[in-house]
């Protein structure tokens, strides 16, 4: 069996699969962009954390030395293409009368609840956009030594067209220039820049903004491109092997970033870009304004009209692994359903692992089959064949349990270890419903099974069997085998 086969990766930049070769052997260096804490995280962001959690999961699996970013953004988040938007935290803490930091904490607080609730890791370093402005200022100085940048009424602009003679503006995204130039229009504030599509390194702060520090160029706050890149540069250096984030950034957000690393260092900042695709909730795009919208909370308490039921987070963790991280999911209540009782399925025959009889020989190539797992996460993190490979380990540990299959004693560690390595570890499942149990159930169930026991000695048939519908009207599954019965 070949673990280190080809891992390949679907690069934005190349729009093509390429072979993984890091930068460094056996080091990766992963940063991928963390939120705006200006509201709840919602269910898209989700999806792109955890995919990434997956990633560096397996990278770490891999035997790689991952350093792993995801920063806090905390400050300069613009809504608007070009600069002309407001502050999302600034425009919140209005409304909640707090002060911006205010907002900052209560709302990363309850992102870094979120993930763990999903069992995302931590990742190596979480920096913030606020906690870096000596490194932004000196990286907009840089790129003004350069040539690339220009500073105007206490701001400073990057300049796509200078950059353009030189470099490829669009090289990630795919616009062209003139078509950008063409698509863009007069607004209010844009007439100090020598070009519309000229994007903000620094923006002078006006008296009332309450985010503002002191810069050469005066008081003001950084842009919100300018500080991925100086985090990014910071702590894993001019040029580094993965960057990450939704699809929706790749434009202007990550090609922005491109344009500033190549201008402050003279090299292209990353050697693979990775987006994940979006979410959608009943076939219709998730809005807030149309109610097609659902919170993690709201997932995990069914409080929602648009659900039947409340839904555990790794449920929902495995759900969004059943579909490949490139692709659209659309979030429905039968869908999740479905995830769910897979969910109970493959966690139930993982715990059956635990009390497999062996036998001298085993009945199918159990390294294959863990080959399998390995193809399926070396071709671009393949999550969904990944889960259709783990449901045949599922089929072949019912046929041993039931005893119509065999497996040796060393196969069966062996496949032991994968397993739990890859649906654990990988995918970073948990059995919620195992660890919830307690002693006083464990004892309960342990009773009732000795008194169905007891009625199918006696041969009284109706009650072994009216005991054991009982119990799955309950939602508990109980299976006879040559060593007794069990549940789940």
């Amino acid at each position: 069996m070949d673990k280190q086969n080809k891992l390949m990766i679907y690069s934005s930049l190349s729009g093509k699969k390429e072979e993984f070769i890091p930068l460094n052997k056996n080091f990766v260096g992963l940063y991928v962009c963390g939120p705006t804490v200006y509201s709840n995280v919602h269910l898209g962001n989700c999806r792109t954390f955890i995919s990434f959690d997956m990633i560096y999961r397996y990278l770490v699996h891999q035997g790689y030395k991952v350093r792993y970013l995801r920063n806090i953004t905390d400050v300069g988040h613009i809504t608007a293409e070009f600069d002309e938007g407001v502050d999302r935290i600034g425009e919140q803490a209005k409304l909640e009368m707090l002060e911006p930091m205010e907002i900052v904490q209560k709302y990363t607080v309850y992102f870094r609840e979120i993930m763990g609730l999903f069992n995302a890791l931590p990742p190596s370093i979480e920096p913030t956009a606020t906690g870096h402005l000596i490194e932004q200022i000196a990286f907009i100085e840089k790129i003004i030594e350069n040539g690339y940048a220009y500073e105007i009424n206490g701001s400073v602009y990057f300049d796509v067209l200078k950059y353009n003679n030189d470099h490829n503006y669009g090289i990630l995204s795919g616009r062209k220039i003139d078509e950008l130039i063409s698509g863009t229009r007069d607004l209010d504030g844009q007439d100090e820049k020598r070009n519309p599509l000229d994007f903000a390194l620094w923006k002078n702060a006006a008296p009332e903004h309450i985010m503002k520090w002191p810069s050469p160029w005066g008081m003001g706050f950084p842009g919100w491109h300018l500080e991925c890149s100086a985090m990014s540069t910071k702590y894993l250096g001019d040029e580094f092997d993965i960057h990450g984030g939704g699809m929706d950034l790749k434009f202007p957000h990550h090609e922005c970033e491109i344009a500033q690393g190549c201008s402050a260092t003279g090299k292209s900042p990353v050697k693979y870009w990775m987006h994940t695709n979006m979410l959608t909730l009943n076939g219709k795009k998730m809005s807030k304004s149309t109610g097609n919208f659902l919170n993690p909370d709201e997932l995990f308490s069914g409080k929602s009209e648009l659900l039947t039921k409340a839904f555990d987070p790794m449920v929902v963790r495995f759900f969004m692994m059943q579909a490949h991280y490139s692709s659209m999911l659309d979030f429905t209540s039968d869908a999740l359903m479905a995830s769910e009782k897979g969910f109970h399925k493959l966690m139930e025959a993982v715990a059956r692992l635990e009390n497999l009889p062996t036998g001298n020989s085993s009945g199918f190539d159990v390294q294959a089959l863990v080959q399998s797992f390995y193809d399926a996460m070396n071709d671009d993190f393949n999550t969904p064949i990944l889960v259709s490979h783990l449901f045949e380990a599922v089929r072949c540990i019912n046929l041993i349990s039931d005893g119509k299959e065999t497996i040796s004693a060393a196969d069966l560690e062996f496949l032991k270890k994968e397993i739990h390595g890859f649906v654990f570890d990988v995918l970073g499942l948990k059995n919620s419903k195992t660890e919830g149990n307690n002693d006083k159930l464990d004892k309960v169930m342990e009773l009732v099974l000795e008194m169905r026991q007891q009625a199918r000695t006696d041969k009284n048939w109706p009650l072994s069997d009216l005991i054991r519908d009982r119990l799955q009207d309950a939602g508990f599954t109980v299976k006879d085998g040559k060593e007794g019965a069990s549940w789940s």
